[in-house]
């Protein structure tokens, strides 16, 4: 592992992070569905650089839970302040637009609400079983927040089974206080080991890397997430979203992504997704296998 990451000046991004512009017929039917609908999807909302592929798979993101968050991570672009109240109804909104784009593997994912008593796992669990009824077809993961470690509403989601149960780590744990202010590095690790002890089938997370860690951290992270039971990892490339959020102290090459992957592979974990454009719901569909 001897292959080092590339310092860049951060006003010069590399020639492999260059988006491809999504093309194809099923993106081209999806996008007019969601645009003559108003369907609110991650992948549009996020201008994730992999839309065009995962559309073509038949596989999109939502988020629930509104888009205001009640922590401040430093990577992360999501608004934060005092989230809007609940919208009891947004289960079956979510079930109607997953039906309308004739999605085959939905992600769900949702801001923090740390405000809620429950975490805002009633609406996650409600959101599942909404999905279900409506499109009994279409096969889940599930993306969660923390939910600061209560495991009354970690089980809620364990309840409705979905068929991936992710939760992401972000960062090495030297990184976590600074990237995920309000987060702990052993708790999501605890999170991630109780869902497989409860039984859950698949379990997932993701780090980005270009946040100043080193490759030893990285190296140990793997490590903990295997530790922790974990099937597939997902790592990709940092990006800032604004002025406002954490700098990226690197950009990863090509190659040192594909040591990791080899490196996680050889560890035991199922699926390990490693690239600079690589994101949570990368190939989520395939991680079903």
């Amino acid at each position: 592992m001897s292959d080092k990451s590339v310092i860049i000046p951060r006003t010069k991004k590399p020639d492999w992070l260059r988006v491809k512009l999504p093309v194809g017929k099923k993106y081209t039917d999806l996008r007019g569905l969601v645009d003559k609908y108003k369907l609110n999807t991650i992948c549009t909302s996020g201008s994730c650089p992999n839309m065009g592929e995962c559309w073509g798979e038949g596989t999109a993101t939502f988020m629930i839970l509104g888009n205001i968050c009640t922590r401040s991570c430093g990577f992360c672009g999501v608004k934060t302040g005092k989230p809007e109240t609940v919208e009891w109804d947004e289960p079956e909104k979510v079930a109607r637009s997953i039906h309308i784009m004739k999605i085959k593997h939905a992600v769900i994912t949702s801001v923090d609400r740390d405000d809620l008593k429950d975490g805002g796992s009633i609406i996650w669990a409600e959101t599942v079983e909404a999905i279900r009824r409506t499109n009994p077809n279409t096969t889940l993961e599930t993306l969660i927040p923390d939910f600061r470690g209560i495991k009354n509403n970690i089980d809620r989601i364990i309840e409705v089974a979905p068929e991936v149960i992710s939760h992401n780590l972000e960062t090495v744990r030297r990184l976590t206080r600074e990237v995920r202010i309000q987060a702990q590095y052993d708790r999501s690790l605890e999170v991630l080991a109780y869902l497989k002890d409860s039984g859950q089938k698949r379990t997932k997370s993701g780090i980005m890397l270009g946040l100043g860690e080193t490759e030893e951290e990285v190296i140990e992270t793997l490590h903990d997430l295997h530790k922790a039971k974990v099937d597939i990892v997902t790592i990709g490339q940092y990006l800032q979203p604004s002025k406002k959020h954490l700098p990226v102290h690197e950009f990863i090459t090509p190659a040192q992504f594909e040591k990791y992957k080899a490196y996680g592979l050889k560890l035991g974990f199922k699926y390990v997704e490693s690239g600079a454009l690589v994101r949570s719901s990368y190939r989520a569909e395939k991680h079903l296998i």
